[in-house]
């Protein structure tokens, strides 16, 4: 492996880049590379300390400076991709790019990358010449971790996921927010709560009318409803914009769109393959959690499989799945977002037959989407990229 690989990281400063900077540090990655900062409203400011030569913040627009990187790797947002990254391929760059954000990931010549799911689809692409790489929606890569194994096998006829998305999944300020929106109705409370003769029912009418009248400004980042104590079963855009008449994407957010089309790319299924796509349906909920992304599973096998057989299926396909045993106890303990924050572990349980027939299977899954869902895949993508040069 070569080192003095010339690495640009835009968008480092985020949530997204603050844990691939943890993650590389931790793994040695910048040990192999020349780091060079890049901002895109600091620059001349000192770079952080895995820098080497290069000690003060580029200009994250001056695409001459980002030309002299052999790889980029952006969590700046899908803004930044989407004005820049024409720019530099057309000024004649083409190093590789590596991008947590969606804006690229169904191109024709990008690969979605989660390598423990779909190593060979990269290394044929690298061989092609490909160099445009970009992590895949969080929760689509954490399904695809915990459940590989059965797509593998020819198993899975249709999936149906319900998703229980934290905060952080927002950014940031998302977090924030929500943080603030708790402080919020503890102060409402407080004084009721410190007396045990207070009325319960005093309490929650008081916290549900402080809900329903908490500011615009209070409610900034969660498209203007609280989510601090609710929930919100929508995320992202409207594809079909209300128009019954468009009868493929009316009523689908882009987040469960993404479902499907992203399972499908990243097992190279569909039309372009030359075969028919597994259809994934999604529901996607925004809920008051930190980290870590969950979802319930209903899984339509194409024929009969023992449990039994399922379960040594799913845990033997990669090292970092672990099969919880379908009791309360190992659920409480191991199946929680408290439990898996900051892992790279996929837990995955409640896995049993369902009343509807013996050819479907219920699942509960759940991985920090911080992780495995955007931070980790691009990490691993530059030490294929630094294995292969």
């Amino acid at each position: 492996m070569k080192t003095g690989n010339v690495v640009g990281l835009v968008g480092w400063r985020g949530m997204v880049g603050s844990v691939l900077m943890d993650r590389m540090q931790a793994e040695g990655d910048f040990d192999l590379i020349e780091p060079v900062f890049f901002s895109t409203s600091s620059a001349g400011s000192k770079s952080p300390a895995p820098a080497k030569n290069e000690t003060l913040l580029k200009d994250a627009f001056d695409i001459e400076a980002l030309k002299k990187c052999d790889i980029i790797i952006s969590t700046q947002g899908g803004d930044y991709t989407s004005d820049i990254f024409p720019k530099l391929r057309s000024s004649g760059w083409t190093g590789h790019w590596i991008d947590a954000a969606s804006t690229l990931r169904m191109n024709d010549d990008a690969i979605i990358v989660l390598d423990p799911v779909n190593l060979p689809a990269i290394q044929n692409a690298l061989v092609k010449g490909g160099n445009t790489w970009v992590g895949g929606n969080c929760t689509v890569s954490c399904m695809l971790m915990a459940v590989k194994s059965l797509y593998k096998a020819g198993l899975v006829a249709w999936i149906s996921t319900h998703t229980y998305q934290a905060a952080s999944g927002g950014g940031a300020q998302h977090i924030r927010e929500l943080l603030t929106q708790f402080g919020t109705l503890h102060a409402e409370v407080k004084s009721l709560l410190e007396d045990p003769t207070s009325s319960i029912l005093e309490i929650d009418r008081k916290i549900i009318a402080k809900q329903r009248s908490l500011s615009a400004a209070e409610m900034t980042h969660f498209g203007g409803v609280p989510l601090a104590g609710s929930l919100i079963p929508w995320i992202d855009k409207d594809l079909g914009i209300g128009k019954q008449a468009d009868e493929e994407n009316w009523g689908i957010s882009r987040e469960e769109w993404k479902g499907m089309a992203e399972t499908n790319k990243i097992l190279e299924r569909g039309h372009a393959y030359g075969c028919w796509p597994t259809a994934v349906d999604s529901y996607c909920v925004r809920v008051g959690s930190m980290r870590c992304h969950c979802q319930a599973l209903t899984i339509k096998l194409k024929h009969f499989v023992p449990l039994a057989d399922i379960e040594a299926l799913i845990a033997a396909d990669n090292e970092w799945v672990q099969l919880i045993p379908n009791t309360k106890e190992a659920t409480l303990e191991h199946l929680t977002p408290v439990a898996v924050t900051g892992t790279l572990n996929i837990p995955i349980g409640r896995v049993r037959k369902l009343a509807v027939g013996p050819d479907y299977v219920g699942a509960f899954t759940i991985g920090d989407q911080l992780l495995w869902g955007a931070a980790e895949p691009l990490r691993r993508m530059l030490r294929i990229l630094l294995a292969a040069s």
